[in-house]
């Protein structure tokens, strides 16, 4: 297949990197040169526009990292559905509202072009692995037809419901992201300011009941005081205040969300943005050696 991803950075490269692998030609896009020619590098073509990519690609992935530059990457004058034609298909795979995903949906049918709601879960380290999962909404029949596509970007692609109701499961996963990441965070301080080896501990706890994923990624960022980024804590400030908008959207009460809220909130007003959430833990006030 010819594949498009609008985007190619951390994310994007990881998900193009497996398509390569899996025998795919992948035109790619980015606004930062330098990952255009880390595209070509990894054996891609780096395309001049999102137009570009669209008439080139069967199927055109997005990966970006705000509200507004997948609207204006999807809806824009120099977007997706401007250059697309009948039967295509975007699977859009960042992390948006559910409000903005339903209307982008919307707006793909009013052009003739099908739409996948396909966020991913999982870090650029875990995507690159193939260690991460796409949940899928859109229109069954569409979601089968590519399915194999999906499932060589990232081996779990698993159907929903319609478009809007996969980007409410990603924020879900990510509210447990937040708080497990910032439990491993306090967990690991009290651990120092009880006079432990914050190491041992940490070894401890992943073979305990209380283990976690977060543990297991964040956990030696914690330990070691350094936090290089897998997830940088300025972007997951987008999804946080995303998780708590779908909570008000929906009626359903986030009290440990809103906690949580404000200890990233903290950090990032440290500045730490650029860091990797797991820097929360700085916003403890724990020592992180």
């Amino acid at each position: 297949m010819r594949v498009g991803v609008v985007g190619v950075g951390l994310l994007g490269h990881a998900v193009a990197t497996r398509l390569l692998a899996a025998g795919h030609e992948v035109i790619g896009y980015d606004v930062v040169p330098e990952r255009n020619a880390a595209l070509e590098a990894a054996g891609g073509r780096a395309a001049a526009s999102i137009a570009e990519v669209t008439k080139a690609a069967e199927i055109v992935c997005v990966l970006l990292p705000s509200l507004a530059t997948v609207e204006d990457a999807v809806l824009g004058a120099s977007g997706v559905l401007p250059s697309a034609t009948p039967g295509q298909v975007i699977a859009q795979m960042s992390t948006i509202s559910p409000a903005l995903t339903e209307r982008l949906a919307r707006a793909a049918s009013a052009h003739g072009v099908n739409f996948l709601d396909c966020p991913v879960s999982g870090t650029s380290a875990m995507v690159a692995r193939g260690d991460g999962i796409l949940m899928v909404g859109g229109e069954r029949a569409v979601y089968e037809r590519w399915r194999p596509v999906l499932e060589q970007a990232l081996p779990r692609a698993i159907y929903v419901g319609r478009a809007g109701q996969a980007m409410t499961v990603k924020l879900i996963a990510n509210l447990l992201v937040g708080l497990h990441s910032a439990a491993a965070a306090e967990a690991l301080g009290l651990a120092r300011a009880a006079g432990l080896d914050a190491g041992i501990v940490l070894d401890i706890l992943t073979s305990s009941a209380g283990n976690s994923r977060m543990l297991e990624v964040r956990g030696p960022m914690i330990v070691g005081g350094e936090f290089p980024a897998q997830m940088k804590l300025d972007l997951f400030m987008k999804d946080l205040h995303l998780i708590l908008e779908a909570g008000e959207r929906v009626g359903a009460p986030l009290p440990l969300t809103t906690l949580a809220e404000r200890l990233f909130a903290s950090a990032l007003k440290a500045g730490h943005g650029s860091e990797d959430l797991a820097v929360v833990v700085t916003a403890l006030g724990s020592p992180t050696e």
